[in-house]
């Protein structure tokens, strides 16, 4: 499981967010993704720590913290939703002409 952390600073480097997960426990992976078109930080970013129990920790003490001028939205991340192969989800006349 990994935690979701919303919110964040456009500054923020995965050294940062380590370093401020690792006060509950080891940090196994930080990911910050970027937008495709800019290569800018999407203000959101997953951590995956080495127990529960330290996620939890880490959860409990920095949702509602603020962090580099900004409030930090923590919990636990949500599965990923499968978009399917409906094109999109535009729908089955997004390219229909009438005629």
């Amino acid at each position: 499981m990994s935690i979701y952390v919303g919110n964040l600073s456009y500054e923020v480097t995965q050294e940062d967010l380590t370093e401020v997960f690792a006060e509950y426990g080891s940090v196994k992976r930080v990911q910050l993704p970027t937008d495709r078109e800019t290569g800018r930080l999407r203000g959101f970013g997953f951590v995956e720590m080495g127990t529960e129990a330290e996620e939890t920790a880490a959860i409990d003490a920095l949702d509602g913290a603020e962090w580099m001028g900004r409030d930090l939205k923590v919990n636990k991340a949500k599965p990923r939703e499968s978009r399917g192969s409906s094109g999109g989800g535009r729908g089955n006349n997004s390219f229909s002409r009438r005629y």
